[in-house]
């Protein structure tokens, strides 16, 4: 099965593509421009260089799984309405998965302790952060967001997400900084497997967006 798998939740634009066969995962292709400004941009040309890097074609693609946040809701979407439009013009399936349980993913492949429990912080701007916690099992808490000084690290033993966050909590860090491919292809490998058909996709903005319009009473 040929995924094609995208995120823009957090400053990184990724893009891959990645082959899922039984439980086992393989990244054939992966882009990753760091520009928190520049999603729109340079996504599309990243997802058509990892095909060609792949020697696939757009018609050989299966399924799209995006990111789903939390994240600022401009970079956000543009991640969300992109795997949308792929998947409406191939009549693909588009499965949304939560960016942070991506990053889960990837650290816990570190993590030689099965008894661990994962703390995972990502920007969320405004000095907050977007959190979980993660046991083997999957995330036992979250998706949240707030002041570092109020996120309550509770049983974590080891952390992953933002190089800029990591370091503001007093637990080992692990080398995972944003959702990879594979990471994303692996919360929703289940369902892919399966055969099946995913839910709504539903953006995790956690708050209200940075812009929003204003209104204005005449003057009288």
């Amino acid at each position: 099965m040929l995924v094609l798998a995208v995120d823009t939740a957090t400053p990184a634009v990724t893009a891959g593509l990645v082959e899922l066969e039984q439980a086992a995962l393989h990244t054939l292709a992966s882009r990753v421009a760091v520009d928190a400004r520049a999603h729109n941009e340079v996504l599309t040309p990243q997802i058509l260089a990892c095909l060609e890097t792949a020697g696939r074609s757009r018609t050989e693609l299966d399924a799209v799984v995006v990111g789903t946040g939390p994240g600022p809701f401009t970079g956000l979407r543009v991640g969300m309405a992109t795997a949308a439009a792929f998947g409406d013009a191939l009549g693909l399936p588009v499965h949304g998965v939560c960016s942070l349980d991506a990053i889960a993913a990837d650290a816990w492949r570190e993590i030689p302790d099965a008894a661990a429990e994962l703390l995972v912080v990502t920007d969320a701007r405004r000095r907050e952060v977007y959190w979980a916690r993660y046991r083997s099992a999957g995330r036992v808490d979250g998706p949240g967001v707030c002041k570092p000084n109020d996120l309550d690290a509770g049983e974590a033993t080891v952390i992953a997400g933002s190089a800029s966050h990591v370091d503001l909590f007093d637990l080992p860090v692990l080398p995972v900084e944003t959702p990879s491919p594979a990471g994303l292809v692996a919360c929703a490998a289940a369902d892919l497997l399966a055969g099946r058909a995913p839910g709504a996709l539903e953006p995790l903005y956690l708050r209200r967006p940075d812009a929003v319009e204003r209104s204005y009473q005449a003057v009288r």
